[in-house]
């Protein structure tokens, strides 16, 4: 006798019922993956700042100490190298270099991997007795600083920050001018 009354129940609202909910578990799973989405693009975002801001604060470090070591006397050529070698090793360069392969876009490292080689030059010019603002030395300062500003650019690029609208720091020419700075 129960059979029936159970043909007789109104199945539409407690199958309107079952369609809500399951409307709401899947509404609330495909937030949930949207903000894990989101917020795994804000955790990439924040490493490669980091990366970006470790990578520019080394490179601008390194060139004042490479600068500061050459006009510096030494007691011999070999201990000015040897001074210059160490500075560069010391650096963290090319642990910063190495982070910038693991997690910046090409164009990125392209750009830094210039800006390293432009370093590397400045330090080997020192090393083989180039004279600091020497025609030699400036023009390995201003390949490091074209470098520098397109490598700047395409970090804010793909930060989605907007370009610069003036010079962060003087250029070669600027450092022998005071008024200039």
């Amino acid at each position: 006798m129960g059979w029936p009354k159970l043909a007789r129940m109104d199945w539409l609202p407690l199958l309107s019922t079952l369609a809500g909910a399951a409307i709401g578990i899947v509404a609330t799973l495909i937030a949930d993956r949207n903000r894990w989405k989101h917020d795994d693009v804000k955790e990439a975002l924040r490493l490669r700042l980091d990366i970006y801001t470790q990578y520019t604060t080394t490179v601008k470090a390194l060139g004042e100490t490479l600068r500061a070591l050459a006009e510096r006397e030494h007691p011999s050529d070999d201990e000015r190298a040897l001074a210059l070698r160490e500075a560069f090793r010391d650096s963290g360069i090319t642990i910063a270099s190495e982070r910038m392969w693991l997690i910046a876009p090409q164009p990125v490292v392209e750009a830094s991997n210039s800006v390293f080689h432009c370093l590397r030059s400045i330090c080997d010019g020192y090393i083989d007795g180039a004279a600091v603002s020497s025609p030699e030395d400036r023009a390995h300062w201003e390949a490091r600083g074209e470098a520098a500003a397109k490598m700047r650019q395409l970090m804010r690029e793909d930060l989605g920050v907007g370009p610069l609208t003036e010079r962060h720091s003087p250029l070669l020419n600027d450092y022998n001018n005071p008024s200039a700075q």
